[in-house]
Parts: structure tokens; sequence; C-alpha cells
């Protein structure tokens, strides 16, 4: 049976990206070098408690935000914003939007990013709204 996690998450739930505990977390350690910047960066397990609160108080959109996300975990932040940047209008042809769902469900596991990505070629084709060629 599942345990249903309530709001706010127990700081002893809570891990960092690389699985520090939240206590671990401070300036101090910031300081004197012990916590880098993958540190403060959010675990996979933490975004999908946070889907699971979203979800248990009516909130099933959320829940999908929150599991993509934590989809994202693995993925660098430079693609993540090469990918932000190609989803505006007139940015990206298909193929290019289709080669990021590839990569992202290939490479990353990303499935559900993936299938935003292509659920977001279609809009933009119905729209007009890729780049030409």
């Amino acid at each position: 049976m599942k345990v249903m996690v309530k709001y706010p998450l127990p700081k002893d739930k809570v891990r960092s990206y690389t699985g520090k505990k939240l206590d671990s977390i401070n300036m101090e350690s910031v300081l004197d070098g012990t916590v880098t910047p993958e540190d403060i960066k959010i675990s996979k397990e933490t975004l999908k408690m946070q889907g699971e609160i979203a979800y248990s108080s009516g909130k099933k959109q959320l829940q999908q935000n929150f599991n993509r996300a934590s989809e994202l975990t693995k993925v660098e932040d430079e693609l993540i914003l090469e990918i932000y940047d190609k989803l505006r209008p007139n940015r990206a042809t298909k193929d290019e939007l289709l080669d990021y769902a590839n990569t992202l469900e290939n490479k990353y596991s990303a499935v559900m990013c993936a299938d935003f990505i292509r659920d977001a070629v279609k809009v933009y084709e119905r729209r007009g709204i890729l780049k030409k060629d």
C-alpha cells in the first residue's frame, strides 16, 4: 500500500539531487565548500512526493507537472534551456522538436517530457507556428 505524503514534506524525507539531507544544507556548509551547486538541486524523489501531495489535493495537472519535472533532474541545464528556447513559436522546425523529444525519451528516459514536446508539435502545426525548413 502506498503511503500518502502530506504537506509540508518531513525534513527527514527531503533529499537534494546528490542525496544530502535538508538539514546539512546551510550557509556555513556553503561557505566552507561542503555544499556545492549540485547539492542544492531538487531530487527526483522530492518532486514525486510533491506530486503525490498535489494529486491528493485534487490537482492532477500539477501532479503531472511535478512528474515531468522529476524526469528532467537527470538532464543537463544547458539542454533544458535550449529546448525551452526552441519551444517558443517559430524557433524550431518540426524535425528539430521531434529530435529533442527522441533525445529526452531515449537518452534520459524522460517519456512524459518527450510526449509533451510531441503534443506541442501537433499544436504548433495546427497553428502554423513551426519554423520553416
